[in-house]
This record gives structure tokens, sequence and C-alpha cells, in this order.
């Protein structure tokens, strides 16, 4: 193998300039030609790629977002804008293809996988939703980043008395709840892989509030209800003064800690080296904080697993 590309696709997450940095800087060390391909699966199509030097990657491994940008295609979904993807890359005699996303993303690398043209998949998402990984790149960041929000809007629950609703990302996984709201001492965390009981919470609430407490941060995953709409059937069961926090897309910006660094680059190094070997349809992750790469058809079939005991201890330390 000779030239390879590098893509991100679907929603982007601090740490993706650190895993393209590797990605190409790893390609040049083993005397392969890197190409950046941007705007994901539409530039893919459309031929926006182009070769990528050592100095193209300086001073971005701190930077967050992706320099290679992402974009959503519905061309891409077809048969057909597949093979115009793998028509694009073999006119420049590009072998091998690095995708950086989370599960649409592997879907695209599979489908392109199954039309003959290698690809690994390297989890890049906030959500760490991919199967098959302990952590994805971008999470460490996000949960820092719901910290430090929920930290400041303590001070202001205490200050006025009130019960705060914080909605956070993670699309249908509960990772950032509740890996938020273990370590930000949350009354509350409300999950998608939990039911909601609206009476258990209401008697939680109750129980603190006799015993003196006149705040609670209740943090909710978007995957089980907007926090406006959850904070009005609360305000229904209790009566007591909500307030909602909606973090939005802050938690998918700023700087990567040294966490997602390190993990995306030896992730996205891991990536060319069995590219090298010439394994495709590999997705490749960390487990016991050693790598591993798997068959992406098994990632994507298996489904994402919450750690419950951790679930169980944040209600237990939450008394």
């Amino acid at each position: 193998m000779k030239r390879i590309g590098v893509l991100t696709s679907g929603g982007d997450a601090p740490g993706m300039n650190a895993a393209v940095r590797a990605v190409v800087r790893k390609g040049i060390y083993h005397d392969l030609e890197v190409y950046g391909i941007y705007q994901g699966y539409h530039g893919l199509i459309t031929g926006q790629i182009e070769k990528m030097e050592v100095g193209s990657v300086g001073d971005i491994i701190h930077r967050g977002g992706t320099i290679l940008r992402s974009a959503r295609c519905k061309e891409f979904k077809t048969k057909e804008g597949r093979q115009k993807g793998v028509e694009q890359l073999r006119k420049r005699g590009i072998e091998g293809l690095v995708v950086i996303g989370g599960d649409g993303s592997y879907r695209g690398a599979q489908a392109l996988t199954e039309l003959g043209f290698p690809c690994v998949g390297v989890p890049g998402t906030i959500d760490n939703d991919i199967p098959g990984t302990e952590f994805t790149i971008g999470f460490d960041t996000a949960l820092n980043t719901v910290i430090d929000a929920v930290d400041k809007i303590r001070d202001t629950a205490s200050s006025h008395e009130r019960t705060f609703v914080v909605e956070v990302m993670g699309r249908n996984a509960g990772d950032l709840a509740l890996w938020a709201g273990l370590s930000a001492g949350a009354e509350t965390i409300v999950i998608p892989e939990d039911p909601v009981d609206m009476e258990s919470i209401k008697s939680r609430l109750i129980k603190g509030h006799e015993r003196g407490k006149k705040h609670s941060i209740i943090i909710v995953a978007e995957g089980v209800m907007g926090g406006n709409e959850f904070a009005q059937k609360l305000e229904e069961a209790t009566n007591f003064d909500t307030r909602v926090s909606v973090l939005g897309h802050m938690q998918r910006g700023g700087s990567p800690t040294a966490v997602d660094r390190m993990l995306a680059s030896r992730l996205g190094a891991r990536a060319v080296e069995l590219l090298i070997a010439g394994k495709g349809g590999r997705a490749v992750g960390i487990k016991r904080n050693q790598l591993v790469d798997y068959d992406l058809a098994e990632a994507l079939a298996l489904p994402h697993q919450l750690d419950l005991d951790i679930y169980r201890l944040s209600k237990e330390l939450s008394i």
C-alpha cells in the first residue's frame, strides 16, 4: 500500500484533529502518501481530496473540531453514491481509507469495504456509544465541559434555592449524563437505559428537601426527553421552583483533554498500521488501556452497553 486517505464524518468531537494528525504523520513515517478528504463523505463523492504533508497537520493537536470539516451526505447512502466515492479514490491511486466518526460513519466505511475498498474505523464521538471500545475520542473532553458547567450551575442553584434540570447530549446513550452526573455530584441522573420513574425522582427530591436541602441538580440525557419537557413534568409533580439549562453544542467544542489527545493519537496510528498490514473492514478501539481491533460489521451489530454498576453507584452516593 502506497497511498491512503483520511476523513472525518458525522458530528465533530474534540480530538478528531489529533487523530488526523496521527494518521498523516504515521503514514508519512512509513513512506505512504496521505490524502485528506474534506467535508466527509460528501467531499469523497465530489472529489475534495488533497495530498497532505507533515506541515499540513502542524499545530492542530490542541484544536477542537476537525480541520477536514464534516458534512451530511444523502447521496452516499445510495449504492451509486458510494460507487462514485470509490471511483474518486481509485483514480488518485488511494488504496485504503481511515474513517473517523461515529456509528453512521462506520456504516459508510463498512459499505465501502463491501465494495472492495479497505477501510478502518476510528471511534470519534462525544456520545461514547460505539461498541467494541471502552472510550471514544471526544468523550472525555465533553465530559469535562459538562462537569465545569454543572459546577457553575450549582452555585446559582444554591444561591436561589432552586432545582436545576441540565440537559446533556449523548443521543440514545446515557454515558455522558451518567459520568457527568456522578462526577459533579448530581442528585438525580436520567438516562435512556433506565425508564423514567417520576415518583421515585419526586420521592428523592422531597426527602432531600425535608432534611434541609435547598437545591438539587438533575442531569437528563437528551435521548430520554428534552430538558424543558422534563422540567415541566417535574414541576407538576413537586411544585418545586425549577430552571433548565440546555448545554447544547458547547459540549462538542473546546481544546481536547490530554486523555483525548493520547487516545486519538494511539487509535489513529493503529488504523494506519492495519491498512499497511492489508487489513480492511476493521475498527480500532481501547479496552483496559490496550489497543484492540475488531470487525466493522461486528461493531455495527453489537448493542451499546452502559456500565450499570456506575449507575447504581450514582444512586447510592446521591442519597
